[in-house]
């Protein structure tokens, strides 16, 4: 069974949504924001897996129901996009900790691909198979656009790396 997936049995479809919905609603909300932006993302998570809920019963028998969701997440967030993507929220003041100045602009300068691979495997610690078991890749695919995604934004901020 891959990382993520829910075991499908004997349980009632609502049990086995709660324990899919528990365990991938972190990863798809977070996938999302890296891909479309912030309010974007959660609003496409929301409504992937409320469509997931609705259709559990075919979702549920899928490979993937995750990365299923996923792409349906941002075929949701297309709809929701109007005046380009936000990828990462102003921090609020109070709230949020310090970082890089240029990260923001670094970050939205990279691909959506390579953006979403930086931000959940080095932002959150998700493994390559982790993300690539959601985004429907292989880790290697994954470990690629992560290692140019931050290949460009050391370049963007001027930083070397330590080997």
């Amino acid at each position: 069974m891959r990382a993520g997936s829910v075991a499908v049995g004997s349980e009632a479809p609502s049990e086995t949504f709660t324990e899919f919905f528990r365990e991938t609603e972190p990863r798809l909300r977070r996938a999302l924001a890296a891909a479309v932006g912030g309010e974007a993302g959660r609003e496409a998570a929301a409504e992937a897996l409320a469509y997931g809920w609705e259709h559990w019963d075919r979702v549920r028998s899928m490979g993937n129901p995750a990365g299923y969701l996923y792409r349906v997440g941002r075929s949701r967030a297309r709809r929701l996009r109007r005046a380009g993507p936000e990828v990462l929220v102003p921090p609020r003041v109070a709230e949020e900790p310090w970082c890089e100045p240029g990260l923001r602009g670094a970050l939205e300068r990279l691909s959506e691909r390579q953006r979403v691979a930086v931000m959940l495997v080095h932002g959150f610690g998700y493994t390559t198979t982790e993300v690539g078991d959601l985004l429907g890749v292989e880790g290697g695919t994954v470990h690629k656009h992560a290692a140019r995604g931050l290949a460009k934004i050391r370049a963007a901020l001027g930083v070397v790396a330590d080997d």
